[in-house]
């Protein structure tokens, strides 16, 4: 038996249960593509719990941390696809247990008829990239190590946003630390999806800050969502706004070190006037923040230049003097199928404690509207407020053109406090916006044996508490068309295909098949 299957999972696909979700609702064939059923409540945080999902969807593992990887960096403890055993620790459930490496966000390519999927590694003593096999059936054989250095030969910063640029040809992966550790590297790849060289390119132009989500869009200019913690505010429970939404515009699309501008969102008051960090900070209770996170309410952007040229800044700083607006903790961010590239949502993961008294305290998913990607004028509202049962918002995508899929990320003190592990969403997008939209959970994330270890005995070094992350649906596509938000996906298709990471505990990543889809049968997994 594998480490996993000790550690409380049962067999290699998962059929979960739920509400009914029709065989091939997702048609793709109009903008109403079905729902994804209802899963009726969170797991709750006590002992080993198994995911558990709608009906008519099944999972499969396609990687899990002890999997090894076929060509190691064996001198810096980079042998395994979710741990680093630098420190020459176990690999799990040990008071000296290795260091996560936590695989998270993911990028699904089909490159030369090879099916891959891409990752960065967000914990442990340096960060690097893994390319996942989907078409090798021995686990021995199907993860490889990408990079793990930088054009030098140093040590990467952990990773935790992905994406891939059509125009460059390059993965995009960002640093989630403040300056001057934060920022963003690329790692080109050939035709069949291979590293031309190993190592990952510092893009200093494109800002150093707690970087998490990015992508493209149909332009050539890349998005950056930044995830950074504000000061605590006394007596609150909860921490001041302190981090922006971007927009780098580069020279040459093609080859993002030549430089660009780095823009990032404000945010205009009724009055006009900009929303600042300035304020916020003197004033974290501002009524501009209650609006903010009120159904119906709508407000002017303009994107304001921070830095242009080639050379490293700090980019939360900077956004700062430039009087941006900051928010809680945005994560991520993606087109809506359909708009032409005229509306992205990203999410606001809020302050992550059941007792803030602060308003905005549960985050929302807020939808930016413009004429065009490159437009430099837009609208701001809420698509969705969160509250203390729905909060801790983080990885986003869209299932169909008005299908949602939200995850939270809302850690073991908040998991605690409300009695609740980790949910998936799915959010419909119709109907008015002056009132809440209807919103299903698809996943009730559970609880594997490992994590439950991290989370009474760790070792101090590894997370507690299993974590949903990158949500992912592609089909794959490469070039410019394939960018998310250029198609609307159809799951039951053939080609299009959805995958979560089960981050901490084992590190399992999950392929999330749909009743009728052709992936729905197939279990690439090769355990037994």
């Amino acid at each position: 038996m594998s480490a996993w299957q000790k550690s409380g999972w049962v067999g290699t696909t998962v059929t979960l249960v739920g509400a009914a979700l029709a065989a091939g609702s997702f048609s793709g064939a109009s903008t109403v593509q079905g729902s994804f059923g209802n899963v009726a409540s969170a797991n709750p945080r006590t002992g080993v719990q198994n995911n558990v999902l709608s009906a008519g969807l099944t999972q499969t593992s396609v990687a899990w941390g002890s999997l090894p990887l076929t060509n190691p960096d064996t001198a810096n403890g980079v042998t395994y696809y979710g741990y680093d055993t630098a420190n020459g620790g176990s690999l799990t459930q040990d008071a000296h247990e290795a260091y996560k490496t936590e695989p998270d966000k993911n990028v699904y390519l089909v490159l030369n008829g090879h099916h891959y999927l891409y990752q960065g590694h967000e914990t442990g003593p340096r960060g690097y990239v893994t390319r996942i096999d989907l078409d090798q059936t021995d686990p021995a054989k199907r993860v490889s190590l990408v990079s793990d250095v930088d054009a030098a030969g140093a040590a990467l910063p952990t990773f935790d946003g992905i994406t891939w640029d059509p125009f460059s040809q390059q993965l995009l992966l960002t640093a989630e630390a403040k300056a001057p550790k934060g920022g963003v590297w690329g790692v080109t790849l050939d035709a069949d999806g291979n590293p031309t060289t190993g190592a990952a390119v510092a893009l200093p132009a494109l800002g150093s800050g707690g970087l998490e989500g990015i992508q493209n869009d149909a332009d050539g200019n890349v998005w950056l969502v930044e995830d950074i913690g504000g000061a605590n505010v006394a007596g609150a429970n909860g921490k001041k706004p302190n981090s922006y939404v971007y927009r780098f515009v580069p020279v040459d699309k093609a080859d993002l070190t030549k430089g660009g501008a780095l823009q990032a969102l404000q945010v205009a008051r009724a009055d006009g006037s900009p929303v600042t960090a300035s304020q916020l900070s003197a004033n974290p209770s501002d009524q501009v923040i209650t609006d903010l996170h009120t159904y119906g309410s709508t407000f002017a952007t303009t994107w304001v230049t921070v830095h242009d040229g080639t050379a490293a800044f700090d980019a939360t700083g900077a956004a700062a003097t430039a009087g941006a607006t900051p928010f809680k903790r945005p994560e991520n961010g993606v087109f809506r199928p359909g708009t032409a590239f005229g509306e992205f949502y990203f999410t606001e993961t809020g302050d992550t404690s059941a007792t803030s008294t602060l308003p905005g305290a549960f985050g929302a998913v807020f939808r930016l509207v413009q004429s065009s990607p490159s437009a430099a004028t837009g609208t701001l509202s809420p698509a969705w407020v969160g509250d203390v049962t729905h909060t801790g918002f983080d990885n986003i995508a869209f299932a169909g053109s008005d299908q949602l899929l939200v995850v939270e990320d809302a850690g073991d003190a908040l998991h605690q406090q409300r009695n609740a592990l980790d949910s998936g969403y799915v959010v419909d997008l119709r109907g008015s916006d002056n009132k809440a939209k209807k919103v299903t959970r698809f996943l009730a994330e559970g609880r594997d044996a490992s994590a439950l270890f991290d989370a009474t005995t760790n070792p101090g070094y590894n997370d507690g508490d299993n974590e949903i992350t990158g949500i992912h649906v592609s089909d794959g596509d490469p070039t410019v068309a394939g960018i998310l938000g250029a198609k609307t996906p159809k799951l039951t298709d053939g080609s299009w295909r959805t995958f979560w990471t089960q981050q901490h505990g084992d590190n399992v990543t999950w392929e999330v098949s749909v009743a009728g889809g052709r992936h729905g049968d197939e279990d690439h997994s090769g355990k037994s």
